[in-house]
């Protein structure tokens, strides 16, 4: 099953599309079944230096950010969207595409879920040596690439009742998302100067744990 990314229908949408709302409501609910933000809570703050500055990509509407947030971790957000109404006042939010975020580096950690998928290969070399330039953690959880994962979107959608939006681009995740070692190898991080673990879970994810050496 080779990887092929194709563009996801609700990065097309203004935010206050009501399929994009709803599709939105919808990755809440995904990301719970998925266990993400929970994974995210056990894994960070064991990482973590004081004082070092935490960016999450794709911070859509901001609940991983709160959620870490409850555990005393400050967070900042980037994402195309527009800094969400319940974003804390006290965090910076960058409304810009990671492909061009000139701050990148300034950010020793930086953790994305469900957002790294939708960069081609290329696209994540390039990422990689940015986030070399600064990062020291980098924690991802990204769909696992396996037929599985497509059976379990369609059943998913019938039983929860989720929009066209997120049924389209649930498809085109799981098929640009990961297997194995896959996205640390194509962020680079590969090398001897890296620390990398990648877990695939039942429910769905493949998991990168990075750290730099030194």
């Amino acid at each position: 099953m080779l990887r092929v990314c194709r563009p996801e229908m609700l990065d097309s949408l203004p935010p206050d599309h009501p399929d994009a709302v709803h599709s939105r409501r919808d990755l809440l609910l995904i990301n719970r079944i998925m266990g993400n933000h929970a994974w995210f809570k056990r894994t960070l703050p064991p990482l973590l230096r004081r004082g070092e500055r935490v960016l999450d990509l794709g911070a859509g509407t901001g609940e991983l950010a709160r959620a870490l947030g409850g555990l005393g971790v400050a967070v900042d957000g980037l994402d195309l969207w527009p800094r969400p109404a319940a974003w804390p006042p006290d965090r910076a939010w960058h409304t810009a595409d990671l492909r061009g975020f000139a701050e990148l580096s300034g950010y020793p950690v930086v953790i994305g879920s469900l957002i790294f998928h939708q960069f081609t290969d290329t696209e994540l070399a390039e990422l990689g040596a940015r986030l070399r330039e600064g990062a020291r953690v980098i924690l991802a959880s990204e769909p696992e690439r396996r037929r599985m994962p497509r059976l379990a979107a369609a059943a998913f959608a019938r039983l929860f009742g989720v929009n066209r939006v997120t049924l389209h681009d649930a498809h085109v995740s799981v098929g640009a998302g990961f297997r194995g070692d896959e996205l640390p190898r194509l962020l680079g991080l590969a090398g001897g100067a890296w620390q990398c673990s990648c877990r695939t879970t039942t429910r769905g994810a493949n998991r990168m744990t990075a750290v730099r050496l030194g």
